[in-house]
């Protein structure tokens, strides 16, 4: 019997402080899983009550104080709990866990980068690329059908941003990045279910500076959001989504959700 399982991803930039943003995505989409990227909420004071209420009685959280942290709330029910530490320093950016069937889901932030593509100036840029880099050798070793998901922090097309031309020296859409999620890619063969649904050069941004002064009108935006699947898990996908009509509600975050149908 095939069952339709929804998976939804989204950099929140504190979950606390958006609750009631995180509240009304859950009614309007009612995803069965969400993963949360930013929560900024160390475990004990995670805003569990809400959740139960709503029907997510299953949660995986990895927390830290006012920084980073993640989090997989599902309707359904969770196994193998884990985290890696790809950014070598105990930084909550990373929650796995396995569904119903056997598919491991991984909830990933990769670290910003900072301001300057330059790995020996900018020593937030050299991690990033060593988090990226311990993913990869990650990737190279799965052998289990897997979703992995998340803010990634690169827009690795020209299509992924505003203007390629203008960005090639903008930490999130370098050359430099964009060969080593490359490569993270090839690893493992994975799917970018986004442009599997929505093709190049389609316009598919999941986030827009909380600089700009009407971030619409400007459209100034960048996809650095991401659900890359195991070829076997990809063939499952039957609908890609992105929620753009979020970043306008009160107290935005600066990303919007993007969410995946699979009939399992």
């Amino acid at each position: 019997m095939t069952q339709r399982v929804t998976i939804a991803s989204w950099n929140i930039n504190s979950v606390r402080f958006r609750l009631e943003a995180v509240e009304r995505f859950l009614r309007e989409a009612a995803p069965d899983i969400l993963c949360l990227q930013e929560t900024k909420v160390e475990d004990g004071l995670f805003p569990h009550p809400l959740f139960e209420q709503l029907g997510y009685g299953h949660r995986a959280i990895k927390g830290q104080r006012m920084h980073h942290g993640v989090a997989i709330l599902s309707r359904l029910p969770l196994a193998d709990h884990g985290h890696h530490d790809w950014q070598d320093n105990g930084e909550a950016r990373h929650i796995g866990v396995r569904l119903p069937g056997g598919v491991r889901l991984e909830n990933v932030y990769v670290p910003a980068g900072g301001d300057v593509p330059d790995v020996d100036a900018n020593p937030k840029f050299a991690q990033k690329l060593a988090f990226i880099e311990r993913m990869t050798r990650w990737s190279e070793a799965l052998t289990e059908p897997t979703l992995i998901v998340g803010d990634f922090n690169i827009a690795p097309l020209e299509s992924d941003v505003w203007s390629h031309k203008q960005l090639l020296d903008v930490v999130s859409h370098t050359p430099i990045e964009v060969e080593a999620l490359g490569r993270l890619q090839a690893a493992h063969g994975w799917v970018d279910l986004g442009r599997r649904f929505h093709p190049a050069p389609a316009r598919l941004f999941t986030w827009w500076s909380y600089r700009a002064k009407d971030w619409a009108a400007s459209d100034r935006g960048r996809r650095l959001d991401h659900m890359w699947a195991s070829p076997a898990v990809a063939e499952t996908a039957v609908a890609h989504h992105v929620y753009e009509p979020c970043r306008a509600w009160l107290k935005p975050s600066d990303h919007i959700p993007i969410l995946t149908e699979f009939a399992w």
